[in-house]
């Protein structure tokens, strides 16, 4: 069978940063989440995983229990890791209850197409996927000044076509802005949710991005 054609998404995905830049992130992300102190035999589903990056920054912290989750069987075909990876809709997840020990989303709950309903089944079914005395660590993008910097650079062309960087985030953006701007414009009406769900353990605000790193509530 043909591998599926990429989208125009998937392109600027791709050539916004290597893989080993993306990587790299994701280590960073998971340091300052407190990932050293995790058990290394954790049970770790990663959500809308993408091409797999955040699985291979779990993998170098040592972590051999993994699974990825997304729609995109394009991305998941570009990973070359072992974990153990499945096309599926977060929103209905294929996994017992309590059977995983940690869960992480990096970047894929503002796609989700319809706030706050598809937000609730999402954490709902994290919910009932994690163990009680579990972990769950959600990185989205958040309002901030320096988001809305990046949004202005977006909408200058020129600056567009000297910086390829810049220009495959805001062709990104343009592909998902009606789920992102629905996302951006709620801050007050997700982070109630998360809190509903989830006993904060660490969450931090900056640089346009919401780091949240929690534990699922009976």
């Amino acid at each position: 069978m043909p591998a599926a054609a990429e989208t125009p998404w998937e392109k600027a995905y791709r050539e916004f940063e290597t893989p080993e830049q993306e990587i790299r992130k994701f280590m960073r992300r998971l340091d300052s989440a407190g990932a050293a102190s995790w058990p290394r035999d954790a049970r770790i589903v990663e959500l809308f995983c993408g091409r797999g990056n955040g699985l291979r920054a779990l993998e170098r912290f040592g972590f051999t229990r993994l699974e990825g989750v997304d729609l995109s069987e394009t991305l998941l075909a570009q990973y070359t890791g072992s974990a153990r990876l499945y096309v599926g809709d977060c929103r209905e997840l294929q996994f017992p209850d309590a059977s995983r020990d940690l869960a992480i989303v990096q970047g894929g709950l503002h796609h989700l197409p319809t706030l706050p309903d598809d937000l609730e089944r999402t954490l709902a079914e994290i919910l009932r996927v994690v163990r009680p005395g579990g972990r769950v660590m959600f990185v989205e993008p958040w309002s901030t000044p320096f988001l809305t910097a990046v949004h202005a650079l977006c909408r200058m062309g020129v600056v567009r076509r000297l910086w390829a960087r810049l220009d495959n985030l805001a062709t990104m953006i343009e592909h998902e802005r009606e789920t992102y701007e629905a996302w951006l414009a709620r801050p007050g009406e997700i982070l109630a949710l998360l809190d509903e769900c989830f006993e904060r353990e660490r969450v931090s605000i900056g640089l346009g991005k919401i780091n949240f790193v929690g534990r699922p509530r009976s």
